[in-house]
């Protein structure tokens, strides 16, 4: 195991009924920005319940932000926030509208020309607004941790930042607000939720029993409750899983003193970038391409990942690693998401420019650094 620093000063009130406790943990005579996303939120109640427990506070509203959220929406409200003199941030949707507030946090106290730098150059975060969470779509583990993706509509990129300034102070977690998501939206985030614990555990032996184990608790936990949610939509046990299941795929725990991966995503955002698939849908199709083309890299841990998560137990080293990906692959098949780029009209014809954008970055993605562009156009080969 590497040596490892771990900090994560997030409070979670998690429970039905916690959104009321937001006028206990929003500083007193703090004016706050409510951020969502298209509206969701007015249908389901949980505007009304944000409403209620602020009703002592000064607060303003910004909507519309994308559910892959763009740079240029995430500016206008950095716009609203120095008009109004706001000085708490409180977002209430998907991991979405929590990393558009990351951003926006930062972007407001950023002394450079432009807040992109941020993520397109490693740009310094110095100083950034108090943000806190209200999450009615358990998937991206944002709750919990200091990074943040954004789009930048203009350029067709999609780039990520981290920082410890933009942990949320707190974030309130209802199961009961998942009650009313599309299936779609379900589905998606157990892909992403999912992923995201492939990415920190699907690499290679490292000697970290505890972590595997937590990873692969996680992962058992999504197949099991993933389907069930879709069957029993308002079963509250079953949404308090995977709930949690999300957040503790990201908060980084699992992370500490391993390997990591994030070469699916990193291959994922160009795909939504350039073709707006949701990110979820992204990560459904490279995953088990990746795995295919990388498996020398990932055998070991693909063995282990199916016994331990799937119960393959039994044929050669090749044939139990081919069974895993089957398995994983069926899993997201049997949420409804598609696995293949075929699958949505894509072709061929988009891999030269993904691949190029890698060129001309000089990125080399994976846990050993040898996913070249050259790698990169072989895992979408076959991810067709």
């Amino acid at each position: 195991m590497n040596n490892f620093s771990y900090y994560n000063p997030v409070k979670i009130i998690f429970g039905k009924g916690s959104i009321a406790r937001l006028k206990d943990e929003i500083p007193t005579g703090a004016r706050v920005l409510v951020l969502y996303g298209g509206g969701s939120i007015k249908k389901n109640g949980v505007y009304d319940q944000v409403a209620d427990a602020l009703k002592d506070y000064s607060w303003k509203e910004f909507s519309g932000i994308e559910a892959n959220p763009h740079y240029e929406t995430c500016m206008k409200a950095v716009e609203l926030v120095k008009e109004n003199n706001i000085d708490f941030l409180l977002a209430v949707g998907g991991g979405s509208v929590l990393d558009a507030t990351k951003l926006i946090a930062a972007a407001v106290y950023y002394d450079g020309n432009d807040p992109w730098d941020i993520l397109a150059k490693n740009a310094p975060i110095k100083k950034a607004m108090p943000l806190a969470a209200v999450m009615t779509l358990p998937a991206t583990g944002s709750e919990m941790n200091g990074n943040s993706v954004v789009t930048k509509a203009s350029t067709h990129e999609k780039l990520s930042f981290g920082s410890p300034l933009v942990f949320p102070v707190f974030s309130v977690l209802d199961p009961e607000t998942s009650y009313s998501l599309p299936d779609n939206q379900t589905a998606n985030g157990i892909i992403d939720a999912f992923v995201h614990v492939c990415e920190q555990y699907l690499t290679y032996p490292f000697d970290a029993p505890l972590q595997d184990r937590m990873a692969e608790s996680i992962l058992q936990t999504l197949v099991q409750e993933g389907p069930k949610a879709l069957k029993t939509p308002k079963d509250y046990a079953v949404r308090a899983n995977i709930m949690w299941a999300a957040t503790m795929a990201l908060n980084g725990l699992i992370a500490v003193g391993v390997p990591q991966d994030w070469a699916s995503h990193s291959i994922g955002h160009e795909i939504t970038a350039f073709h707006g698939l949701a990110h979820a849908e992204t990560l459904a199709i490279v995953l088990p391409a990746l795995a295919r083309v990388m498996k020398e890299n990932k055998k070991e841990k693909l063995v282990q990942m199916g016994e331990r998560v799937f119960g393959v137990n039994s044929g050669s080293t090749e044939e139990r690693v081919e069974k895993t990906i089957e398995a994983v692959e069926s899993f997201f098949r049997s949420l409804g998401v598609r696995t293949k780029l075929s699958e949505y009209s894509l072709g061929a014809e988009i891999i030269d420019p993904i691949v190029q954008r890698f060129v001309e970055r000089g990125w080399k993605l994976g846990e050993k650094g040898d996913i070249t562009p050259l790698k990169i156009q072989e895992i979408l080969t076959a991810a067709l």
